[in-house]
């Protein structure tokens, strides 16, 4: 049995809410008690409610446990945006559920550590400093899609650059883009934006200004 499908089973077997133990859990999944230990503690780690010890047992706690979920960029900028509206609204505990949640998820989206900027983990920064450049994702990912030029503000300073990707490294979000006023590539947060407009003018792949190019460097430099 694969081991996702072993994860499953075993929440399916948990989620009646009841003390099971993990002599019984490893029999009925015909794996060692070893093995049950570490799937409780990703399952732990993965935000499944669970309660429990080695020696003692494990129980799902909540009443409601979903399945694992494959989730694209632009679903998890709408969650992002539909948490940030819940959060900031009039009603406690709601706002106080959208925390909850966005904690939740964080605890489970994966991340490309090969190439993270250095201090952007998983729930670094404030719920609220990294909501303030939702506003912006949908801008910049029209304009990555159309190859159009932006002009950003960012702590007072206008620069115009070449949107290449989104990337979201939990909470935050940053923008690969080529700088027009470095002529070098940056990794911008988002949520350091001040201003943003699509300018009129399309940029075209250019030898060493590319996603290609970026993506060598990088390899490049992990490679050292």
């Amino acid at each position: 049995m694969r081991r996702a499908d072993r994860l499953m089973q075993l929440i399916q077997i948990l989620r009646d809410g009841t003390l099971h133990k993990a002599a019984n859990l490893a029999a009925a999944t015909d794996v060692s008690l070893r093995t049950i230990y570490r799937d409780m503690e990703t399952l732990a780690a993965s935000g499944v409610p669970i309660e429990g010890e080695r020696g003692v047992g494990y129980r799902v706690t909540a009443a409601i446990t979903l399945p694992p979920l494959n989730l694209t960029m632009t679903e998890v900028e709408a969650l992002h945006l539909g948490l940030l509206a819940v959060r900031e609204g009039a009603d406690a505990e709601l706002s106080a559920a959208a925390a909850r949640l966005s904690a939740k998820l964080d605890a489970v989206m994966p991340e490309n550590r090969s190439r993270a900027p250095q201090g952007y983990g998983l729930a670094v920064y404030p719920f609220a400093d990294a909501a303030r450049g939702f506003q912006h994702l949908p801008s910049l990912r029209q304009a990555i899609r159309t190859r159009q030029k932006l002009a950003l503000t960012m702590n007072s300073a206008e620069r115009t650059v070449r949107p290449l990707q989104l990337d979201y490294w939990g909470r935050l979000w940053t923008c690969v883009v080529w700088c027009e006023k470095s002529r070098d590539f940056d990794e911008i947060r988002v949520d350091t934006i001040s201003t943003l407009r699509i300018l009129p003018s399309l940029f075209v792949n250019e030898a060493g200004k590319s996603l290609t190019d970026f993506n060598a460097r990088q390899q490049g430099q992990a490679g050292r």
